[in-house]
């Protein structure tokens, strides 16, 4: 089913998705969310390689489908001279090149950004790998725990006194595709004024320093060199997830007229007048005496009857969901987080949504399946007449 996108912001740009795996396809699957057709070109041999990464639904997988849908694909060997012409065709009247191999494939494909400029000028040519085009490691390949631990990520991930450790998603990936919709966006914004298109570089290890504001900002002021905390921030308390009778629940006071807020809700309005506690420095320096003393009240009830006790006073807070339990949220299904796409032979799959919400326009309406390799073949050929 062809997607009603009239109404949303990139109807009419079209894009042409050389991508794979996760960095690249997240990218062009926001694009495609906010309305861009999205012709996703993939390797005869098998496709994009994530359709082999399971878990699987009568044989497809769900990895794939859960970054893929509102694509078309259609399967060409960029070496063979007859479907190279497939894609230069498509080149004529897209608007948007997107890819995302090791810096370097596309110039021994014989596309190269001065060499696509020329011919299509008003093209913009994303490209996002692993180290960027320019700079000594432009040659490495990487994937997403590479530039975690190359970018500093995984150093102030984990809990105190621990090994460090992989954020739980790809934020190595996950963080370069969303620059990059960022800065194709920009670069589309930018040709309405001169026609022309422009090469946007995504490195993801840029990008994981780019997502490193408090560790280099604090290392560069105070030279401590910042390293895991568990859950707890490293300079603001009570910033932190605590014990309750049955559970977890997140606290994060930012600020002194909060914490006063949360020691009345807690019955303990003494506490905000100790001069142990009564600043944000001096909770800091006291924050495992802090812990201690709000654990051993909050595990008096319920992570449930202290959510509504500190809902009551404003006190920012939340419960520690399982995956299971976030997709039960009543405010997840309002706000359309989660969608069901059909993989398989007709199965439902429940995935996340889109989280831009625009206008009135929901992004999500009529969402195309993710395609079967190839799917789009015939269609597209008698489309750009070959």
């Amino acid at each position: 089913m062809m997607r009603e996108s009239s109404q949303l912001p990139l109807a009419g740009i079209t894009v042409v998705d050389l991508t794979r795996v996760l960095a690249g396809p997240y990218c062009t699957m926001m694009l495609a969310d906010l309305g861009a057709r999205v012709i996703k070109i993939e390797n005869p041999e098998g496709g994009d390689d994530s359709r082999h990464v399971g878990p699987f639904v009568d044989g497809e997988s769900a990895y794939f489908a859960s970054i893929n849908r509102n694509k078309e694909s259609i399967a060409l060997d960029l070496k063979n001279p007859e479907d190279r012409k497939v894609l230069e065709k498509m080149l004529e009247t897209a608007d948007v090149l997107v890819e995302n191999f090791r810096a370097g494939v596309m110039e021994k494909l014989g596309y190269t950004w001065e060499g696509l400029h020329a011919r299509y000028p008003g093209l913009v040519y994303a490209s996002i790998s692993g180290f960027g085009q320019t700079g000594p490691y432009r040659n490495r390949p990487a994937y997403d725990m590479v530039v975690q631990a190359m970018g500093g990520l995984m150093s102030v991930t984990g809990e105190v006194g621990g090994n460090p450790a992989r954020v739980g998603v790809s934020i190595g990936d996950i963080g370069a595709g969303l620059y990059a919709t960022i800065g194709i966006q920009s670069v589309l914004l930018k040709r309405v004024h001169t026609g022309l298109g422009e090469r946007v570089d995504i490195s993801m290890l840029d990008c994981q320093v780019a997502l490193l504001e408090n560790p280099i900002a604090r290392y560069s002021a105070t030279g401590t060199v910042p390293k895991p905390l568990g859950t707890r921030h490293p300079s603001i308390t009570p910033f932190d997830m605590f014990a309750t009778q049955d559970g977890f629940i997140v606290v994060a006071v930012g600020n002194d007229t909060l914490f006063a807020k949360l020691c009345d809700a807690l019955g303990h309005a003494e506490w905000a007048g100790e001069a142990r506690f009564a600043t944000v420095l001096a909770r800091n320096e006291n924050h495992v005496e802090l812990k201690a003393c709000l654990e051993k009240r909050l595990t008096d009830a319920t992570t449930a009857e202290w959510e509504a006790v500190l809902e009551s006073a404003g006190v920012p807070h939340g419960p520690l969901n399982s995956v299971p339990q976030l997709m039960q949220n009543p405010h997840v299904e309002a706000r359309g987080m989660l969608i069901d796409i059909g993989i398989g032979q007709g199965k439902p799959l429940r995935i996340a949504g889109n989280p831009v919400k625009i206008g009135g326009v929901d992004t999500l309406t009529n969402v195309r399946n993710p395609p079967s390799l190839d799917q789009d073949r015939d269609r597209l050929l008698a489309e750009f007449k070959l």
